[in-house]
């Protein structure tokens, strides 16, 4: 087993991806919003790019953009296990490499009318309460409250998911959703991490971010 482990995490690329230069890492994870209009044809576009991508391990997530995973689960997925098989689709699922527990959601608070949102309090603290008190990394779409959510300086992350964080203290959140919150922030023993490619203006202005994961 490796004692050491390197992330490469992306989130919002909305289509872009293509634009990207990745660096060399052990896991990529994408934490959603992949698309830039919901169809199987960005699906399949995407996909076809992620396969071509050196990693041991892929990891991602939908988003409220990514239509097509909510509206047409079956064949998103079908689709992107045909063209990246070696990628690992995770929807409030976990999978474990290397001795690490990831876990994967892409639910957001509602929002004007996206995808994979549920309404603030017990709707979507439902969501929140299947992640597994032992995750380590967390991947969800959006962000906790407070967390690098700002907008023009007004928080727009859930405040139930960082009740749930609290509560089971990953070594590593990873988001993207909220464009003008990217950058990195260590709080309360947890590592946070918004990953977000696109700025607000919807250009690929900001760079993959690296995490280096050390292990006993």
């Amino acid at each position: 087993m490796m004692n050491n482990l390197k992330l490469v995490a992306i989130a919002d690329t909305h289509g872009m991806h293509a634009e990207i230069d990745l660096p060399p890492g052990d896991i990529l994870i994408v934490a959603g919003d992949i698309c830039p209009w919901g169809t199987i044809a960005d699906v399949h576009d995407f996909a076809q790019w992620l396969h071509d991508q050196p990693f041991r391990h892929k990891l991602v997530i939908a988003g409220n953009h990514d239509e097509v995973f909510e509206r047409k689960n079956t064949l998103a997925r079908e689709m992107f296990a045909a063209l990246a098989p070696e990628a690992t689709y995770l929807q409030d699922k976990m999978v474990t490499i290397d001795g690490l527990a990831f876990y994967g959601s892409p639910w957001t608070p509602t929002f004007m009318q996206w995808y994979f949102m549920a309404d603030r309090g017990e709707h979507i603290r439902r969501k929140w309460n299947r992640i597994p008190e032992e995750t380590d990394v967390l991947i969800t779409h959006g962000p906790p409250a407070g967390i690098l959510d700002n907008v023009k300086g007004i928080p727009q992350g859930c405040v139930d998911l960082w009740e749930r964080v609290l509560e089971i203290h990953p070594r590593y959140h990873i988001f993207g959703h909220i464009h003008e919150g990217y950058g990195m922030i260590t709080k309360e023993g947890t590592t946070f991490i918004n990953a977000s490619t696109c700025n607000a203006k919807y250009r690929t202005n900001n760079q993959p971010v690296i995490i280096d994961v050390h292990r006993n």
